[in-house]
C-alpha cells in the first residue's frame, strides 16, 4: 500500500518503534492517530506531526473500541491499523543471569498475555468488519523474532510473541482473499527505552541494534510490497530456515548460546 492520503492508527504511538512509525507515516502523506497508555506522550507526538492523539489501554478491549470510535469519527475510515503496543518484562537490570521462566508469578503472565496478544484480538474485532466492509484495508501486528525463534531468558515474552505471530497468520489467512492485507514485523534488537529497560545499557548498545527510524523505513518498504513478514534484521529470515531445516540441531545451538549467556 502507499501511504499518502491513508488513514493510519497507531498504538504504543508515544516512543520507540511506535513513535518512529507516526512520524514516517505522516512524512508519506498519512493522517496519523497516535494511541498510548501515555496519554502526555501520544499528545506530544500527535503535536509533532498534525495527527490526532487517543490515549488508552490497548490490553482493555473498551480502549481499543473506542480508538476505532475516534479514528473513525475524525476521518470516517481506517486504512492501515498497526498493532504495536507490547511489554518486554525482559531480563532485570540488576542481575543480566535472571531468567523470567515457568515459575513468574501469574501476575506477569496475565500482564504480558493481555497487552501482547489480546490487545492486537480486541484490535481485529473492532478493524476487521470495518476493512471488509469498506472495500479493504491492512493491518500491521508487531511481534518480535522471538516469535519467530525464540528470546533466551525470558519465557513469557517468547510465548506471547509466538502467539501474536499465529494471529497475524491466521488472519492473513482467513481474510486475505477477501481485501484485507496483514504484515508482521519482527524486529531482532532495536534501541527504544523498552531494551533498555527490559535488558540494561549492555544489551541496548550491543552489535546489531538498530534505530527505531530504520524499522519504520522498512515498514514502509514492506506495507508497500504487501509482505507478510516484515524483517529489520535481514539475518532473521536465515535463523528462520535453519530452524525448520533442523529442529533438533537448532535447539542444540541455542542451548549452547544460552550457556555462554549464562542465562541458566
Amino acid at each position: 500500500m502507499e501511504l499518502a492520503g491513508t488513514v493510519a492508527v497507531v498504538t504504543g504511538g508515544a516512543s520507540g518503534i511506535g513513535r518512529a512509525l507516526c512520524r514516517r507515516f505522516a512524512a508519506e502523506g498519512a493522517s496519523v492517530v497516535v494511541a498510548d497508555v501515555d496519554a502526555p506522550g501520544a499528545a506530544a507526538v500527535a503535536a509533532e506531526i498534525g495527527g490526532l492523539a487517543v490515549p488508552g489501554d490497548m490490553s482493555v478491549e473498551a480502549d481499543v473500541t473506542g480508538l476505532v470510535d475516534a479514528a473513525r469519527l475524525s476521518f470516517e475510515r481506517i486504512d492501515l491499523f498497526c498493532a504495536n503496543a507490547g511489554i518486554a518484562w525482559g531480563v532485570r537490570p540488576d542481575d543480566p543471569a535472571a531468567v523470567i521462566g515457568p515459575d513468574t508469578p501469574d501476575e506477569a503472565w496475565e500482564r504480558m498475555w493481555r497487552v501482547n496478544v489480546l490487545s492486537h484480538v480486541y484490535a481485529a474485532r473492532a478493524v476487521v468488519p470495518l476493512m471488509l466492509d469498506q472495500g479493504g484495508g491492512h493491518i500491521l501486528v508487531t511481534a518480535s523474532a522471538g516469535g519467530l525463534l525464540t528470546v533466551l531468558g525470558n519465557a513469557p515474552y517468547a510465548m506471547t510473541k509466538h502467539a501474536a505471530v499465529a494471529l497475524a497468520e491466521w488472519l492473513a489467512i482467513t481474510y486475505g482473499d477477501r481485501g484485507l492485507r496483514v504484515s508482521c514485523l519482527c524486529p531482532q534488537l532495536v534501541r527504544t527505552e523498552m531494551l533498555a529497560a527490559a535488558a540494561g545499557e549492555r544489551l541496548a548498545s550491543a552489535a546489531g541494534v538498530i534505530e527505531p527510524e530504520d524499522v519504520a523505513g522498512v515498514v514502509v518498504e514492506g506495507l508497500r510490497a504487501e509482505r507478510f513478514l516484515i524483517l529489520p534484521h535481514p539475518e532473521v529470515a536465515e535463523f528462520f530456515r535453519r530452524k525448520a531445516g533442523d529442529y533438533d540441531r537448532w535447539l542444540a545451538g541455542m542451548r549452547r548460546l544460552q550457556s555462554s549467556e549464562r542465562l541458566v
